[in-house]
């Protein structure tokens, strides 16, 4: 494990830590701003931008679904122009009712219609996801941070699966691999 790695792994720990001595977690804290959660809503609502990084998240559930253990997930972007530019997704961190960190995945353009790049011109941007605001916890931004650091290359190469999987993947007549809806989640690492 590189030094790098090892000290994000201790940033997450930290984070999760802090959050638990006084009850919360990374939901609790990202639902802090809001009296109920609606699936398929943005928490906090409006998202979250660094205007310094162009980083930007959300996160959001969808339907409870019998013996599921994910609740929702954090949308991961960035916006190199500001926050007016193009928007690109990078990836989505997928975390059970008490905030503990499940897995990291990849989706096709279709599920958040972001301006789409190739796998060369994503993992760069993905390396620079750092999200350094007070809002809607300041130690939430870290824990996403530290999950992009600690994952850096697990998240390149799912990153690149993406676009292997969308390559091979055919569709039906008429539809881009990007656009067709029977292909959602295009590489996962599970992390139970």
């Amino acid at each position: 494990m590189t030094d790098a790695k090892a000290r994000a792994l201790e940033e997450i720990a930290f984070c999760e830590a802090l959050l638990a001595k006084g009850g919360q977690n990374v939901l609790t804290e990202t639902f802090r701003e809001t009296s109920g959660v609606t699936v398929w809503d943005h928490y906090p609502p409006g998202d979250v931008f660094d205007p310094v990084s162009g980083a930007q998240w959300f996160y959001h559930c969808h339907p409870a679904e019998e013996g599921a253990s994910e609740h929702g997930h954090f949308h991961c972007f960035l916006r190199p122009d500001g926050v007016d530019g193009p928007i690109h997704h990078l990836a989505a961190i997928g975390v059970d009712p008490f905030g503990k960190l499940l897995r990291i995945f990849t989706v096709n353009q279709w599920v958040v219609g972001d301006d789409w790049l190739d796998a060369d011109r994503t993992i760069p941007l993905a390396r620079r996801f750092d999200m350094q605001m007070p809002r809607p916890s300041y130690l939430v931004n870290r824990w996403l941070t530290a999950v992009f650091a600690a994952y850096e290359d697990e998240i390149a190469k799912l990153i690149a699966e993406r676009d292997r999987m969308l390559a091979a993947h055919t569709p039906p007549s008429g539809i881009a691999a990007r656009e067709d809806r029977a292909l959602e989640v295009t590489s996962e690492l599970d992390l139970r």
